[in-house]
């Protein structure tokens, strides 16, 4: 947590990640990009918990181009919203990039989007593991049919957490859409 957030609180640098108006350049960018393709977008998110909706809907004009959000927090949302396995989230760990990836598939199959991304992390301050530390968070995208993933591990607190994965998940976004 920064000096300038009381604890608990979103530190300045931190509501500015959130800020739509800070990933505004970003979101516009994304925008163009999938109505130039005639797409929409689909989120499936956990350990973010509806803020890359949050994000992409601060536009005006976005449902040209977001089609929907999955929130998907615990273990059974992920199955019943999203499809994805139980036995995948037994084997590897609902933060896994098996997990990810079965929930950005998700999302495209369980809506009319042609692309759409997914993060699965550990904010914190607990539920870390020494394999699994807080600010772990695996990442999903299905863009052009193909499905890609990349594991990041971000440090601060939760908040912190939270906001470096909205603004990674719609930076590779943005750059997987060219």
């Amino acid at each position: 947590m920064s000096a300038d957030a009381a604890p608990g609180m979103l530190s300045n640098q931190e509501l500015l990640a959130l800020d739509g108006q800070a990933l505004e350049p970003l979101l516009l960018h994304i925008a163009a990009r999938l109505q130039a393709r005639g797409q929409m977008l689909a989120a499936a998110e956990s350990c973010t918990g509806g803020l890359i909706a949050g994000a992409c809907t601060h536009l005006a004009g976005s449902s040209l181009w977001f089609e929907r959000g999955f929130v998907s927090y615990s273990n059974a949302a992920k199955t019943e919203l999203l499809g994805v396995d139980p036995a995948l989230i037994a084997r590897h760990g609902a933060v896994s990039e098996p997990v990810a990836r079965a929930m950005a598939e998700g999302a495209l199959a369980r809506s009319p989007a042609q692309a759409s991304l997914a993060v699965t992390g550990v904010a914190g301050p607990g539920g870390g593991s020494p394999d699994k530390p807080v600010g772990t968070v695996w990442f999903a995208w299905c863009v052009d049919g193909r499905t890609h993933s990349q594991c990041q591990h971000f440090a601060g607190g939760r908040a912190a957490v939270r906001a470096a994965t909205v603004a990674h998940a719609l930076e590779r976004l943005g750059a997987l859409l060219g």
